[in-house]
């Protein structure tokens, strides 16, 4: 492991940053490619190391599906074994076993899987040994939780002997990654309705087909924050489409109040500074994955938001809420919780000559305190996280001129 450091910089020429494929939309796209009968044409899959680890357990097929620390693909993965009658035992990291996968274990067992906890009630490591029968074509899930554990079902309906209608309960959080993979089915050929909270799929076959995989957002709002905290420059990010599957493309809204301007154009979105106009009020429920680098972005620009949407954050690859509160601190931020699960920032009004980062084993932590070199030097702790979702995140820093140091762990 090597920490790096970020110097100072205030502004930026004319860059062009070739992003990513978006990671939301590769994982899904295998495993459909897995469940689909056929030769797919699937191109421009993510570099991200969750997806290559699902690349890799697809392709080996091992007994025991070690996931590392990627949760979609636990998640996936999961729903996949299960259908497909497969005898697997799921595991990953430590923090992977602490993450809570029971709403989803719980509607398999019901829908007919055999799976079982091997330690702990609700969380990994699991045993999955098949599919008898389908024991039911209706089933309600938590819709507040987590948006994969719907996904996963979701992807698995039209396999099911007799179909599902899947029934969401409560309120519906991430309901833009609810579309994506749904839309993303139907590029496979599968029919579905959503009528209210209720959505239902047909058994029926994903049709083989030629799919591109777009660049990621969730990638593309680390450099809007970083124009949106700079004194001046702009940055065209390429691959980024207007009409895009992907929730995380609120960024562009958002940073609309937060001093960039987005022109789409051929191959990508070309990103300028303007003025701030100022962020009031944010709700992450259908965003969460922007949380950390708004919230960031704020506290430097002295913008006083209030959050909410925020409730997922806390079974991420770490608690996110607590990373961020304790990291916003060194340098004079606060994210203070109020009633109702209302979030208030209150922004930097002085900023140190460095400040050390840390960064929870969570790649988005990495990335999200990036911008602060605007105004200070900074050091992020453990550097390489940011391969779980953007491996040449730093090599693209120093790409548009950002200067780093790697600096290796004393022995």
């Amino acid at each position: 492991m090597s920490d790096i450091l970020l110097l100072q910089k205030e502004s930026f020429g004319a860059h062009s940053i070739p992003l990513p494929a978006s990671k939301s939309e590769s994982n899904r796209a295998l495993i459909i490619d897995a469940l689909t009968e056929g030769e797919n044409k699937i191109t421009n899959l993510a570099e991200a190391r969750d997806s290559q680890t699902m690349i890799r357990l697809l392709k080996k097929d091992p007994p025991v599906y070690d996931v590392l620390d990627a949760g979609t693909t636990m998640r996936f993965l999961t729903a996949y074994a299960a259908i497909t009658g497969k005898q697997k035992v799921m595991t990953g990291t430590d923090r992977m076993c602490q993450r809570p996968i029971g709403i989803l274990v719980e509607a398999l067992k019901e829908l007919g899987a055999s799976v079982h906890y091997l330690t702990e009630e609700g969380y990994p490591p699991l045993a999955i040994n098949g599919f008898p029968e389908q024991r039911t074509d209706k089933i309600k899930i938590r819709g507040d939780v987590s948006s994969q554990y719907i996904s996963a079902i979701l992807m698995i309906a039209p396999t099911l002997p007799e179909g599902l209608e899947l029934e969401l309960e409560g309120k519906i959080g991430s309901r833009t990654y609810i579309e994506m993979t749904l839309q993303l089915m139907s590029e496979f050929g599968i029919e579905y309705t959503w009528d209210d909270r209720k959505i239902n799929i047909k058994n029926q076959n994903y049709k083989s087909t030629t799919f591109a995989v777009e660049s990621d957002w969730s990638g593309a709002s680390y450099w809007f924050s970083l124009l949106a905290c700079a004194d001046k420059g702009s940055l065209f990010l390429e691959g980024l489409k207007e009409n895009s599957l992907q929730g995380d493309s609120k960024v562009v809204e958002i940073m609309e109040s937060l001093g960039v301007k987005s022109e789409f154009k051929e191959g990508g979105v070309l990103l300028t500074k303007q003025a701030v106009k100022g962020l009031k009020e944010w709700d992450f429920t259908h965003c969460p994955d922007l949380a950390q680098t708004i919230a960031v972005t704020c506290a430097i620009l002295g913008q006083n938001p209030k959050f909410t949407g925020l409730e997922s954050l806390r079974i991420k690859e770490t608690d996110r809420i607590y990373a961020l509160q304790q990291e916003l601190g060194k340098f004079g931020a606060q994210l203070i919780e109020g009633e109702n699960e209302v979030f208030e920032l209150i922004p930097s009004v002085s900023m140190p000559q460095k400040v050390t980062i840390e960064t929870y084993d969570d790649h988005r932590m990495g990335m999200a305190f990036m911008p602060l070199l605007t105004k200070t030097d900074v050091e992020i702790k453990d550097s390489s996280v940011v391969n779980k979702s953007y491996p040449s995140f730093w090599k693209h820093c120093r790409s548009i001129g950002i200067e780093t140091k790697l600096l290796e762990h004393e022995i």
